[in-house]
C-alpha cells in the first residue's frame, strides 16, 4: 500500500512527463515535417496539460466518483486526498508546460 506522499509524488512527475515528453517528441515532429518546432512545442504541451491531469490521477471520471461517494458518505479524508491527488497531478502539467514556454521562448 503506497502512501499519501507516494501517490502525489508520482501524480505530479507523471503529468509533468507525459506534457514535457510529449512537448519534446511533437517539435520533432515538427522538425521532420517542416513546421516550426517551438510553437508547435508550445501548441502541444497547452493540449496535452488535460489529458496528463486525468491520465496522471487515473482517469477522467474515477476520481471524481470517488469524491462523490465520499462525501455523500460523509467520510470527508478520503475525497480530500483525492482532491489533493488532482492538485498535485495539476501542478506538474501546468510546470512542465511552463517550462517548454520557458525554453521556447524568443531569444533577442
Amino acid at each position: 500500500m503506497e502512501s499519501f506522499a507516494t501517490k502525489a509524488i508520482l501524480d505530479f512527475f507523471i503529468a509533468f512527463g507525459i506534457v514535457l515528453g510529449g512537448a519534446m517528441l511533437g517539435g520533432i515532429g515538427a522538425v521532420i515535417a517542416l513546421q516550426p518546432p517551438t510553437l508547435t512545442m508550445l501548441n502541444v504541451a497547452k493540449s496535452l496539460k488535460i489529458w496528463a491531469l486525468a491520465a496522471a490521477v487515473g482517469g477522467t471520471i474515477d476520481p471524481l466518483r470517488v469524491i462523490e461517494s465520499n462525501f455523500y458518505l460523509g467520510n470527508i479524508s478520503p475525497a480530500v486526498k483525492q482532491i489533493l491527488y488532482i492538485i498535485c497531478a495539476f501542478l506538474g502539467a501546468h510546470l512542465a508546460t511552463e517550462l517548454v514556454a520557458w525554453i521556447c521562448r524568443e531569444r533577442g
